[in-house]
């Protein structure tokens, strides 16, 4: 079984960083490509981005520039640096992950976390 758990997200000012931190745990050995997706307010949902196994990026126009994600595989934790946020960068931000032959082919993720609330005011 996997279980993917995001860090506490938290309240910050505009123009201010967060860092939110995904750890994985169980069989995680065939899931290469990790990814976080944004859920706003009105249940809308946006992939902020991705990461294979080559830590190889993609990031919606929205946030290139502002956000990275990293990876630790040692650690099997994934990342994300946001900065420079903005009040619309608010949602609840989910990691997830699966195996990449699924996820370029669906574009669906096989397994999420919870999810965690960033908030950030004006």
């Amino acid at each position: 079984q996997v279980q993917l758990v995001e860090s506490r997200g938290g309240s910050v000012q505009s123009g201010g960083s967060l860092t939110l931190s995904c750890a994985a745990s169980g069989d995680t050995s065939r899931l290469d490509c990790m990814g976080w997706v944004r859920r706003y307010p009105g249940k809308e949902r946006e992939e902020v981005g991705n990461i294979d196994s080559d830590g190889r990026t993609t990031y919606s126009d929205s946030v290139k520039g502002r956000f990275t994600i990293s990876q630790d595989n040692a650690k099997k934790t994934l990342y994300l640096q946001m900065n420079s946020l903005k009040p619309e960068d608010t949602a609840v931000y989910s990691c997830a992950a699966a195996r990449c032959f699924i996820y370029r082919l669906t574009r669906r993720y096989e397994y999420w976390g919870q999810g965690t609330q960033v908030t950030v005011s004006s």
